[in-house]
């Protein structure tokens, strides 16, 4: 995918989270969200784990080694601060990094 497909999909994706109301109109508030979330190295971990491919909270508390009511908290705080996004397959439910989710490991790999 090229530069401007990115933006391409990353505006539809924001222009999406304003519709539903999950963006806050506040960008420190959103900002301060965004920061609380990545604080913790378990859900940087997720974040990492979810750059292979989307996985279910089985799969993500197996691969971390954690129990089932942590991944959901973990995962929960990601979704809120849209770093992950819940899909549907075969009537299973996958997490899948969000556009700003890969902005984030893209600028990871960036600082290395």
């Amino acid at each position: 995918m090229n530069d401007e497909e990115n933006k391409s999909l990353k505006h539809k994706w924001i222009q999406k989270m304003k519709s539903e109301g999950k963006i806050d109109k506040n960008p420190t508030k959103d900002h301060e969200s965004g920061l609380k979330a990545l604080q913790n190295p378990t859900r940087r971990k997720i974040l990492q784990v979810l750059t292979k491919t989307p996985r279910t909270l089985d799969e993500i508390k197996k691969e971390l080694g954690i129990d089932k009511m942590q991944a959901k908290f973990h995962l929960e705080m990601l979704e809120a601060s849209l770093f992950i996004e819940q899909t549907t397959k075969d009537n299973n439910h996958y997490y899948i990094l969000s556009p700003r989710g890969k902005g984030y490991i893209d600028n990871a790999k960036m600082g290395k």
